[in-house]
């Protein structure tokens, strides 16, 4: 028989509800690590290690809460004051980390641009259309996907190439071109060139990645401070209608 009545009975069954909830946020943040996580093994040559830390990150939180959410449902219905008050500490605990997890995600969308440009600038060199490596593999990629040339403008690429060649995949190619295809600096005309670097729509493209780890973290982060209200409500009505003194 449930020791809990009125609006404490009412909280312990809306915190049942609520571990449901978080069983499912879990999921996501697994899903949007992952998925984050995926993109950015794309273009891992040209981002930094701390690009991968906060998906992984979010993945490890992610499967924390399937596994804790046990002691909430659990601790929920049985009305125990220990497993309830496990929760507690340990959603809380992941509230912290979340939060920590969506700051730095909203930090690295700040560093993006600085990180990716000596990224780019430094692979520059290793571009080479001789030997199929995977550096020059991903600069094609990403200058045919986000129709740029270059770090910031196409002169970037005088460094590998001081004849005033450039990469084909800094030109459109010619619908109908037979045979030959020459790309360089001095194509006479630049609609046949692309026209920026790749910094602003690359590092773009990341940074709403990163975004998305943030607010990811800090909207369930946001959710899971109503558990810990909750959890700690219940726990204090357990405690005093077992007259239990202390922690335990």
């Amino acid at each position: 028989m449930s020791l809990l009545t009125g609006s404490a009975n009412a909280v312990k069954y809306t915190l049942f509800g609520f571990n449901l909830i978080f069983l499912i946020t879990g999921i996501i943040l697994i899903a949007v690590g992952a998925g984050v996580g995926a993109v950015y093994t794309g273009y891992k040559l040209f981002l930094a290690g701390k690009f991968f830390a906060i998906p992984t990150f979010l993945i490890v939180i992610g499967s924390f809460i399937i596994v804790i959410s046990f002691f909430g449902c659990w601790g929920a219905l049985k009305e125990n004051y220990c497993l309830v008050l496990s929760f507690s500490v340990m959603l809380a605990i992941i509230f912290i980390l979340e939060l920590a997890a969506g700051i730095s995600g909203y930090v690295l969308r700040n560093d993006a641009s600085n990180l990716i440009k000596n990224s780019l600038t430094s692979s520059l060199n290793q571009y080479n259309s001789d030997t199929q490596n995977a550096t020059t593999k991903l600069w094609d990629d990403i200058q045919e996907e986000f129709d740029c040339c270059g770090v910031s403008t196409y002169k970037d690429w005088s460094v590998a190439f001081p004849n005033g060649d450039l990469p084909i995949s800094c030109c459109n190619i010619p619908v109908g071109a037979v045979g030959t295809f020459t790309c360089n600096a001095s194509m006479a005309s630049v609609d046949d060139r692309h026209k920026v670097g790749c910094l602003d729509g690359f590092s773009a493209y990341i940074s709403a990645h990163a975004v998305s780890l943030g607010a990811a973290g800090v909207v369930i982060a946001i959710l899971q401070f109503f558990g810990v209200i909750f959890a700690c409500y219940i726990a204090r009505e357990i405690k005093i209608r077992n007259g239990i003194t202390g922690f335990m």
